[in-house]
């Protein structure tokens, strides 16, 4: 039965995206998101600029293009963790998490998530009541939101010097979408989902945009979704 649920709830998000994407095509390069990335300052040459800050001799990416229980994350803090142990500190890497698709999700704020029920839109489950998260787990997270409780969350790993950024197509296509399902203003919406970026999570074009970015800036990629 659980794999059942797991299985509808991937149809219901994928027929979300792709209903978005197949009705409103003309949406991604409509003028008034534009307009409404002006007004709140997203400024894409900075991102260019932003991938400047990778530092250190040890540099990777990972393509979170799923929450994948959070391992878009873990890797992060994994890579931390074992170059500690080898011998590297903090401040001779980077760890790079590229938030993209359905892990956009993972770059936005509390307020966000409960207003859209972004648990059930990003088939994401709160682990204390086991139905859809109303809230962020992997930027603050509590007991029970990681395997270990050791595990750093966004947070912590900016701290540390990790970099993390989110994908504006994705942006796009699923406030989109879940302005279609509820009856909302688009643009808005959108607008409302990229003032709910997380603080240091800097926006990009796209994901894979800043995947390539991140290799031209001598990053190793690692496949982090499923």
């Amino acid at each position: 039965m659980k794999t059942k649920n797991k299985n509808s709830r991937r149809k219901f998000i994928g027929a979300l995206a792709l209903g978005a994407t197949a009705s409103t095509l003309g949406v991604l390069t409509n003028p008034i998101y534009a307009k409404s990335a002006k007004a709140i300052e997203i400024e894409f040459n900075d991102s260019e600029k932003w991938f400047k800050k990778i530092k250190g001799s040890h540099r990777i990416v990972y393509d979170g293009s799923t929450p994948h229980d959070g391992f878009p994350i873990i890797w992060n803090w994994a890579y931390y963790l074992s170059n500690n142990e080898t011998g590297t500190a903090d401040k001779d890497m980077t760890a790079m998490t590229v938030l993209r698709h359905s892990a956009l999700g993972l770059a936005l704020e509390d307020r966000l998530w409960k207003k859209y029920n972004l648990g059930v839109v990003f088939n994401v489950t709160d682990n204390s009541t086991g139905k859809p998260s109303l809230r962020n787990p992997y930027y603050e997270p509590k007991d029970g939101d990681f395997p270990l409780p050791i595990i750093d969350g966004i947070k912590r790993l900016q701290e540390r010097g990790a970099m993390f950024c989110a994908c504006d197509l994705a942006t796009k296509v699923y406030s989109n979408a879940v302005a279609q399902q509820m009856n909302l203003d688009p643009a808005e919406v959108y607008e409302d989902w990229v003032s709910g970026i997380l603080p240091g999570i800097q926006p990009v074009p796209s994901g894979v945009w800043a995947l390539g970015r991140a290799q031209e800036n001598g990053c190793g990629y690692i496949f982090a979704g499923e």
